[in-house]
């Protein structure tokens, strides 16, 4: 087997791995449940993630989607082509984030969390778990909060419990909405608007470290805006 071909085989490897792992996770009828309350997010070891004035500290990747900044805020706005991700420079590994965010023009999004680039053949693919914040096009699902593998295998944590029904109703469609991620070790939670959502264990501690990103999703349509984004590492 010459080089190029052991290249693909091994990627081809790895790729089957990280789908197989996303879906046994999607697949487990056990969900833990995260009963915490929201984190107290006023102190002041939080630190801005976002000058009010530039990018500075952030790069687009993935797709060619406009981010720029408006008033003091980020906005993200849908365009042809894949996905595009607005992503932190720096690497995360235990950390509580929060942001603000709000459609203008429906369309769906998330924040990435610990996530990688994979370098693909015609692009730099985003690769790790996204806490969903879902638009109306999902027929009020009602899943926002829940944690997606982007481009590695689909649901690690969907809100289907019955526990999850407060966060149906969540979501200001007109106004604000408060993401708050808390990550440390391998325990991965979730809250929206102060209501828990997800608790996902990534057991084989495929993503221990990474960049945040903000998702403007390939489609036809979509305007979001993105403000308070904070962090405090652990």
């Amino acid at each position: 087997m010459n080089t190029k071909k052991q290249l693909i085989f091994l990627f081809s490897a790895v790729l089957l791995s990280i789908t197989a792992i996303a879906q046994n996770n999607q697949n487990n009828k056990k969900q833990l449940l995260n009963t915490d309350k929201e984190p107290k997010l006023k102190s002041k070891k939080f630190k801005s993630l976002f000058d009010g004035k530039t990018l500075n500290g952030w790069s687009t990747q993935q797709g060619t989607m406009k981010f720029e900044v408006i008033n003091g805020e980020i906005v993200g706005t849908c365009s042809a082509g894949p996905s595009t991700f607005l992503c932190t420079d720096k690497e995360y590994k235990d950390f509580i984030f929060t942001c603000e965010m709000k459609w203008e023009v429906d369309g769906n999004t998330g924040v990435q969390i610990r996530s990688r680039i994979r370098k693909d053949p015609n692009r730099n693919t985003v690769i790790g778990p996204q806490a969903e914040m879902e638009d109306l096009a999902k027929n009020g699902r009602g899943w926002s909060g829940g944690i997606y593998g982007q481009n590695c295998g689909g649901w690690f944590y969907p809100l289907k419990a019955p526990e999850h029904k407060p966060l149906k109703d969540a979501i200001d469609r007109s106004g604000w909405n408060r993401l708050t991620i808390k990550v440390e070790g391998n325990v991965f939670k979730t809250w929206v608007n102060g209501i828990p959502a997800a608790y996902w264990v990534d057991e084989k501690n495929e993503f221990p470290k990474g960049f945040i990103g903000l998702q403007v999703h390939g489609g036809k349509q979509g305007i979001i805006h993105w403000r308070n984004l904070k962090i405090r590492e652990l």
